[in-house]
């Protein structure tokens, strides 16, 4: 018969490769499992509030949240995506109208200034007849074909991989809603940490959870707003598609709001206003580009309780090492950090008496004698015991 000692070793040998076999299973949809767990977590005072009205329904609290981030996300992309697509049908429209009735040179002459005289040098410089500049413009596309494919192909799987996350983020939100609090519960139980210590962590996760994602929503809108501003004052066609466009490129790390409006200044160059891009490339540069750094820790500092500088280099830290969602993770690393250390400085600092210590025979720890209510509470405090007092 196997020892205690090899059974332990054993089981412990189990639990580890259980472990590992659970996070290959869970792999494929770690970014969405996680996200919807953030969600959860900031959206669970709003469930139990929307389920208390509902008279106790809680499956269709959660249906109904999930549907509102549904449409959180797909009404605004799809709105801007309609306006994309009617602009570039419609400039498509007037290039081959153009080109059919005036050709490639009366096209040439419609442009801007700047990219006009930069086409007609281009032009001046092919080696070919103007009268089979078409063919061979049409050539030069059809010999990029593969190419164009395979960045549509790209596209179309990087697009796919989103939507899959998605749904799998929605799929895993519904359910922590609504099965959230006994998962809680079951997590408390089957911790090998002291009573309160694992609700306690969760506790630290939500409010960081919460103050990043509000402070990013807040950010973006602060940096589309002024990003707005700088394109109301130099007049740039169509503020508000660019101003929202700033808003959800703000919401991206890698990209940023700066660069909608580094692109808006590109069009006004080209459109023959280089002071008018000199100021938004200026504006988008030195007003939006540094909101982002400026704002945002401020703003989350509020809900994380910790120095701003922290949760500078945390933000900083977790894009750098995780990515995109290194924005949620590295906050929450840093505040699992502080909360561990908050805790072993509570419950297991080295002033603290162990709690399975017996209690120092005497008066105040007889069992029937005028301590024993002091006794059942457990050792005084370090701040008020009768140490303190000499």
């Amino acid at each position: 018969m196997a020892s205690e000692q090899t059974a332990r070793r054993v089981f412990t040998g189990l639990i580890l490769l259980s472990i590992v076999l659970l996070a290959l299973v869970i792999q494929p949809f770690a970014k969405g499992f996680f996200l919807a767990a953030v969600l959860a977590g900031v959206l669970h005072g709003l469930h139990e509030r929307l389920t208390r009205k509902l008279r106790g329904r809680k499956n269709v609290s959660a249906g109904l949240i999930c549907a509102a981030v549904i449409l959180a996300l797909l009404v605004p992309v799809g709105g801007l995506t309609a306006f994309v697509v009617a602009e570039v049908s419609a400039g498509a429209q007037f290039v081959t109208k153009t080109v059919q009735q005036e050709g490639v040179e009366g096209l040439v002459q419609k442009l801007p200034g700047p990219v006009r005289d930069g086409a007609e040098r281009l032009m001046a410089r092919l080696p070919v007849e103007e009268v089979h500049l078409d063919e061979t413009l049409q050539q030069q596309v059809s010999s990029q074909g593969g190419t164009a494919a395979r960045a549509v192909t790209g596209a179309v799987a990087a697009t796919g991989s989103i939507a899959f996350q998605t749904v799998m983020m929605l799929i895993a939100l519904f359910f922590f809603l609504t099965d959230g609090r006994e998962l809680v519960h079951w997590l408390e139980s089957v911790s090998p940490l002291r009573p309160g210590e694992t609700l306690e962590i969760m506790r630290e996760f939500r409010g960081v959870s919460g103050a990043v994602l509000a402070s990013s929503l807040a950010t973006a809108g602060v940096q589309a707003l002024a990003a707005l501003i700088g394109f109301l004052i130099v007049q740039v066609p169509a503020p508000l598609f660019f101003a929202g466009v700033a808003f959800f490129m703000a919401l991206i790390p890698a990209v940023g709001a700066a660069i909608v409006v580094l692109v808006a200044a590109a069009l006004m160059f080209f459109s023959g206003h280089p002071w008018a891009a000199l100021f938004l490339a200026v504006w988008g540069t030195v007003v939006v580009g540094l909101v982002d750094n400026i704002v945002k820790p401020l703003l989350a500092k509020r809900g994380m309780h910790q120095h701003g500088a922290i949760v500078f280099f945390a933000l900083l830290g977790g894009l750098a090492a995780f990515g995109t969602v290194g924005l949620l993770l590295g906050p929450l690393i840093v505040a699992f950090f502080l909360a561990l250390v908050r805790i072993y400085e509570r419950d297991y600092g080295r002033d603290h008496p162990p709690p399975e210590s017996p209690a120092t025979p005497g008066p105040e720890t007889a069992p029937d004698g005028p301590g024993a209510s002091l006794a059942r509470e457990g050792p005084p405090s370090r701040l008020s015991g009768p140490d303190e007092r000499h």
